[in-house]
């Protein structure tokens, strides 16, 4: 019989309680280059839901090494690993410190120092020259990996898990993409890796576990690492190792490590059993890549694809993942949007989820129920919320939590808001669907096709109901003239079943998200003519934050979506849609029978107009994104059911207070 999700696994005389892992991830949760409290509180919390195994996010083991502003530093973080330890241990799990380097794809902005490299070959993304390691800097390197080891043992960690995966120095080594060299570095690829192996297993001996992140597939065709090579390599060092996790990606596949929904769910499986076929059983392996679904990483165990499932995202949406599979509950949804778990970008946001904002804000947030002994009296009562779309869903989930008997009106008569009936996006309709679903199972009373008056209002705030105003929002005007017969729609009108008539369609994109470029996808997929109109100098431009730039453009291309860039809508009339470059104010004239508008639309706060104390959440206060919606719906209904001020503070800069 095979082994189960929730069942122990034993690595270096080690027993974890489970055989999901959470893998490293950047989190933004730093302070300077140590661990901070909240990231304890961050790994407690996916250690008190059931994770086997937490691997903290990757510490730079050389000063050499700053590849973002806030990354930890390994001879920075013996404190923070004691205490991330000491937190999740009592939870039974394993805690790996992560150690790595980025070398040529780091960065020199914060280090203002050259990068490291194999050999002297540019990164393809920053362009970045790094000087070649001599000697002494492979010494450097191995004496940091080995005094990283040493720190994490005197943290007493687990184990490590050292990174040899898509960004790191040691896969730069292992790859014919970024390692030329002559001499016996580039000779034997293996070489360098091996050294840190011997030294990193001196410091931690045999009764810690040894781990290693290894990229077994660089996704290029002419040269790079493939699964028969990285096959090799895992062979070559499956008995130095107490735990291998299967990766794929490299310099010139960035996406390929933690990519959104447009690539399958599970999507190394056929990887990772060609490497564990490879091993033979020496060492146990690690499925990884976009599992997020607890059905999927039951099948890779019972296939025998791995011995451990890494759901590093399923456990950022839901950090009761594995506790909710032994009750058999259902988890909070990922849905692979990538739109707040990846925070390497210049804003340097703090790790979230869009259907868990809690997530990353464990310090923040009090939690969603409560103790019943406590004063339950405070939170009995009845609440209103007005409006069914994902801030009125979670307002009412965290209110009926909280012991409140809970109404939701809407005015259609479908709930889930403009998630629900947005095209080219099913994937998040996973996420309405769960919160509908824990709402009814709460007693949550849906009425559907009902518009709530000011009066009907005015006798709830007068009976001392909760009410919690979710209406969303309204398309706004055309920044710009229509004449004649063209068709306007918004992107919040296209039904799957209803796909608009014959003829040219322009998409116009002022916001450059997932918007604009699905609707595009979309359209073009059902044969309609399409192009897409931009000011930006790329279509989907805000994509670069969730990984999908570079493969939107790609799938517009293949599709055969034309793209007019670096342009503005004049006007539209009976001779088309006329349009002017914002740099040059040429103008030209392209044909247009329908026009989706995928601008940012108004709040739908008629109701809230003549309440100036009314609480709001979602898009009836100002229309932005799914975070926000949930977000906003999760503070007001905590806000409302609190037992103390201290316990929720409702301050706009609460997180900036504790930075």
């Amino acid at each position: 019989m095979s082994a189960q999700l929730t069942d122990p696994i034993t690595l270096a005389g080690r027993h974890a309680p489970s055989r999901v892992l959470l893998g490293p991830h950047p989190t933004n949760l730093g302070a300077g280059r140590a661990l901070s409290p909240r990231h304890v509180a961050y790994y407690e919390r996916r250690a008190r839901g059931g994770a086997g195994i937490v691997v903290t996010e990757v510490a730079s083991v050389h000063a050499s090494d700053w590849p973002y502003e806030r990354a930890p530093l390994a001879s920075d973080c013996v404190a923070g690993w004691r205490d991330v330890v000491d937190a999740c241990r009592p939870h039974g799990t394993l805690v790996l410190a992560g150690l790595g380097h980025t070398g040529l794809q780091g960065s020199s902005a914060y280090s203002q120092a050259v990068l490291w490299g194999p050999s002297g070959i540019a990164d393809v993304i920053s362009r970045e020259m790094p000087m070649q390691m001599e000697q002494a800097e492979i010494d450097g390197l191995v004496d940091g990996f080995r005094a990283g080891a040493a720190a994490a043992a005197a943290a007493d960690v687990d184990g490590v898990e050292l990174d040899v995966g898509p960004r790191a120095l040691l896969r730069q080594f292992l790859s014919n993409l970024t390692n030329v060299r002559d001499d016996a570095y580039g000779t034997d690829p293996l070489r360098l890796l091996r050294e840190v192996l011997t030294a990193v297993r001196a410091e931690l001996g045999p009764g810690r576990i040894l781990s290693l992140r290894l990229s077994c597939d660089e996704e290029t065709s002419w040269a790079g690492i493939t699964p028969s090579i990285a096959a090799g390599h895992a062979r070559d060092l499956a008995d130095a190792l107490d735990l291998l996790v299967v990766v794929r990606g490299g310099p010139l596949s960035p996406n390929a490590y933690r990519p959104d929904f447009h690539r399958p769910p599970a999507f190394g499986t056929e990887l990772c059993r060609g490497i564990r076929t490879a091993v033979a059983g020496a060492v146990p392996v690690v499925l990884q890549g976009s599992v997020v679904d607890p059905a999927d990483a039951r099948r890779a165990l019972d296939d025998g694809v791995a011995d451990v499932v890494e759901m590093t995202r399923a456990q950022i949406a839901d950090p009761d993942l594995v506790v909710k599979i032994r009750r058999g509950a259902v988890p909070r949804p990922c849905v692979l949007c990538n739109q707040t778990c990846q925070v390497l970008d210049p804003r340097n946001p703090v790790v979230t989820c869009v259907g868990n904002p809690t997530a990353g804000h464990e310090t923040v947030d009090p939690e969603e129920t409560l103790d019943p002994t406590e004063d339950a009296a405070v939170v009995a009562g009845t609440a209103l919320v007005v409006g069914g779309g994902p801030a009125g869903l979670e307002a009412a989930r965290v209110l009926a939590l909280r012991g409140r008997r809970v109404t939701v009106a809407e005015a259609s008569t479908r709930l889930g808001g403009m998630v629900r009936d947005a095209v080219g996006a099913p994937h998040l309709r996973a996420l309405t669907d769960w919160l509908e679903n824990e709402c009814r199972g709460l007693g949550v009373e849906f009425r559907l096709g009902t518009t709530v008056s000011e009066a009907e209002l005015d006798a709830a705030e007068r009976d001392g109901v909760t009410v919690i105003l979710a209406t969303g929002s309204t398309p706004r005007p055309l920044p710009f003239p229509v004449v004649g017969r063209v068709r306007c729609l918004g992107a919040a009108d296209l039904q799957d079943g209803d796909v608009p008539a014959e003829g040219p369609h322009v998409v116009f994109d002022p916001v450059g998200g997932p918007v604009g470029v699905a609707v595009a996808e979309w359209l073009a997929a059902r044969g309609r003519d399409v192009s897409i109109v931009t000011q930006d100098s790329v279509a989907g431009s805000r994509l670069g934050l969730t990984g999908d730039l570079a493969d939107a453009n790609t799938r517009l291309q293949r599709a055969g979506v034309t793209r007019h860039l670096d342009s503005r809508i004049v006007s539209i009339d009976g001779d088309g849609m006329r349009l002017r470059n914002r740099y040059t104010a040429e103008e030209s004239v392209v044909p247009c029978a329908v026009l989706i508008d995928c601008s940012h639309r108004l709040p739908e706060d008629t109701l809230g107009a003549t309440r100036p104390d009314a609480v709001r959440a979602g898009d009836c206060v100002a229309p932005r994104t799914l975070l926000e919606a949930v977000r906003e719906g999760r503070t007001e209904a905590l806000a409302a059911t609190a037992h103390r001020r201290s316990e929720f503070d409702h301050h706009p800069f609460t997180l900036v207070t504790e930075r």
